[in-house]
């Protein structure tokens, strides 16, 4: 008689029927890739996240026009990210399905011809159908979503150990840079044309470019790749339920999602209102005049921009590089890493806040190394989560964080905060000391926020290890036919290239 056996899944769960010891397992070649093709992917994908966060925040660059030509008030300004990040959130773990069954080129090349669609659409939206323009900025969204949900674990499959921490690292500073080069590209077309609708039309012609790019340089590679792991053939592919369910029991992915979910509050609220606090921090300075009609003085918009920039760049790669040296000597290093730069961020945005009143020098300072301290856990949290999730559930698990983070996270704090401010200063004579105090009281929940996120990846360290063994165990996920397609034919035709 013969027996037949069934792998276990994601959660370790298997069972058999019939009688005898289950056959081996059929295995084939390593799937490799040359050095330089790798490198050639890692390139376009970080160039692509680049532009994906430039569409994030290229809206707070212009937000004082856009309000002026949109009559959108404070307390609703902030919807234009929430919409943004909630259809986002939604449609993240669509992706995350398709990009751990299908192919996840095909799956990101559609999201970049989505957003850059609505972005384009939305530079001729007439003024009196305002909802238009929040409707375009979720459709942005939608497209984001397939490509902070995927291009991730590609690179996953592409790298291993510290050359995944290194290139990871590298894609993660295009976060801050990325997010930062959108206000600067906002405000620096705004001076130049005088008009905010050209900052949108200027960002699908750069992406028109990524696209060719990615088509052309970046491969699909079997999911569990770079790890080598022996994968059974012929067997079932778990159910996306099956999934949720296993990392629902994967305590080091639960608690490092709760602690990134708290960055997203912070960086949402920040990103989107920070330039308004800093302009209206100087107009009570003294230092310029309000802003009654446009075009406004986007000044700070540059500067926040710039200030975005540099501390991301240093940030990210000093986070890494720590990562990868205190791993040596501790296997805790990661989240122990995540905990000390947010509880050293919590007081610097906290002066901040309160000195901004007082010197904006000062002001500024602090919320650079806040920026900065924040900027350290881009890459440090990636590579948590491809360390301690099984590959084949990795899309799903970068589409679950990314939901919890945003639900929790930025798609309601540029809306909060702006709530809040609106209605303390509804309370308060109508000054712009006033405006400015109330927008600055709101913000002052964010240290809160990021101190509770570095108490997380505390609870993240004692569950560490104990799942990333459990994750590096062979035999633990099934592949799907595609998977084993490309696999059985890269075998047979002899392809010897060399992984990285």
């Amino acid at each position: 008689m013969s027996a037949e056996c069934r792998e276990p899944g994601p959660g370790g769960n298997s069972g058999a029927s019939g009688s005898g010891a289950c056959p081996p397992r059929s295995t084939s070649a390593p799937w490799r890739l040359p050095r330089w093709r790798a490198g050639a992917a890692a390139a376009v994908l970080c160039y692509v996240n680049l532009l994906n966060y430039m569409n994030w925040f290229i809206v707070a660059g212009m937000l004082l026009d856009i309000q002026n030509f949109f009559q959108i008030r404070d307390s609703n300004a902030g919807l234009l990210q929430t919409v943004f990040i909630c259809c986002l959130m939604l449609s993240a773990p669509v992706f995350g399905y398709l990009g751990d069954r299908h192919s996840r080129k095909a799956t990101l090349s559609i999201g970049i011809l989505l957003w850059s669609g609505a972005g384009l659409a939305s530079s001729f939206i007439s003024p009196q159908y305002s909802w238009l323009f929040f409707l375009s900025r979720g459709v942005v969204g939608i497209g984001s979503a397939s490509y902070s949900t995927i291009a991730p674990t590609v690179l996953g499959d592409l790298f291993v150990r510290d050359q995944r921490t290194r290139v990871l690292a590298t894609f993660y500073i295009f976060i801050p840079v990325g997010s930062g080069l959108g206000y600067v590209l906002g405000s620096a077309v705004l001076q130049l044309t005088g008009n905010w609708r050209w900052g949108f039309r200027v960002m699908p012609c750069l992406e028109a470019v990524a696209l060719i790019l990615l088509i052309a340089l970046v491969p699909d590679p079997p999911r569990g790749a770079a790890e080598k792991q022996e994968e059974a053939v012929g067997t079932p592919r778990s159910s996306w339920c099956e999934d949720v369910r296993y990392l629902g029991r994967n305590w080091s992915f639960v608690w490092s999602t709760l602690g990134v979910t708290a960055i997203a509050f912070v960086t949402g609220a920040l990103g989107f209102w920070a330039p308004k606090f800093l302009f209206e921090a100087r107009v009570v300075h003294g230092l310029q005049p309000p802003c009654l009609q446009d075009p406004c003085n986007s000044q700070d918009s540059l500067i926040f921009g710039l200030l975005t920039v540099v501390t991301g760049i240093i940030g990210v790669v000093l986070g890494a590089e720590a990562s990868r040296r205190y791993k040596k000597v501790n296997p805790r290093a990661e989240p122990l890493i995540c905990a000390c730069s947010l509880l050293t961020a919590a007081p610097c945005l906290y002066l901040a806040l309160v000195l901004a009143p007082v010197t904006l020098l000062a002001s500024y300072v602090f919320l650079a190394l806040g920026e900065l301290l924040l900027s350290c856990n881009w890459a440090v949290v990636a590579d948590i989560l491809l360390s301690v999730v099984l590959p084949r559930c990795r899309g799903t698990a970068e589409a679950l964080q990314i939901t919890v983070g945003h639900v929790l996270g930025d798609a309601g704090s540029p809306y909060v905060t702006g709530l809040i401010s609106g209605t303390l200063r509804a309370g308060r004579p109508d000054s712009y000391l006033q405006s400015f105090l109330s927008l600055q009281q709101s913000f002052l929940c964010c240290a809160f926020v990021i101190a509770l996120g570095g108490g997380c990846f505390l609870l993240t360290a004692l569950r560490l290890e104990r799942d990333q063994a459990l994750a590096r165990q062979p035999g633990t996920g099934t592949p799907d036919s595609k998977d084993t397609e490309r696999r059985a034919l890269l075998s047979g035709t002899g392809v010897a290239a060399e992984n990285p």
